[in-house]
């Protein structure tokens, strides 16, 4: 099976799906936020670790941070090498989980939703306002950041970062409307688990709620 094709990323959707999404289910009733992700092996794709935002423990334990924490606590004979790992993630990664990808030594993540998904669909603006308001410096010249500058660089000498849906769009049309219709079914369980954050959020404490 190789990355990119449908077979592929019907794998990772399956992650999603099967790992991520029940986890965070039971996450969300707990007051965290919908993120979820999963370390898989390359060779046959199977799952190393799955995780879920896990805020309400500790601010840091996003979805992906999760991850990668319980990740490095598995013993040496059950962790992989690092460049032999796929990292996958439910939503594209914020500032302090593309940093904490990029530390660990990955090269490379797959995300199912985009951060314009997060603050529209979701109702979590939070990944758009720091990249932009900390990280995005202005032109000298003109005062005011580019309109439309990309929020990181999507690949760069540390990783290159994929977009299922990017990815489901290029392939050929059979493959495409099997996968166009797993993709909707996962935007409804996302909207069921988003009305449950929404409707419970505050209520734990986490800072950016």
């Amino acid at each position: 099976m190789t990355l990119e094709t449908a077979d592929f990323v019907s794998r990772l959707l399956d992650v999603i799906e099967h790992d991520i999404v029940p986890m965070t289910a039971h996450g969300v009733a707990e007051g965290n936020k919908l993120f979820g992700a999963a370390i898989l092996r390359k060779s046959d794709l199977s799952v190393i670790v799955a995780e879920t935002n896990n805020e309400t423990e500790n601010p840091l334990w996003h979805g992906e941070m999760h991850a990668i924490k319980r990740f490095f606590e598995l013993s040496a004979d059950k962790r992989p090498p690092i460049k032999d790992c796929i990292f996958l993630t439910s939503h594209e990664p914020c500032s302090l989980c593309l940093s904490g990808i990029t530390w660990s030594g990955f090269d490379n993540f797959y995300y199912l939703f985009s951060y314009e998904d997060s603050r529209d669909s979701f109702g979590i603006p939070y990944d758009i306002q720091i990249l932009q308001e900390i990280y995005a410096v202005p032109d000298p010249d003109r005062g005011a950041v580019a309109p439309g500058r990309p929020l990181y660089n999507r690949s760069n000498a540390f990783f290159t970062s994929h977009g299922l849906t990017e990815l489901v769009a290029g392939l050929d049309r059979s493959h495409k409307e099997t996968l166009l219709a797993r993709l909707a079914d996962l935007r409804a369980a996302y909207a069921d688990l988003s009305a449950v954050y929404q409707r419970n959020k505050g209520r734990k404490g986490i800072p950016l709620a």
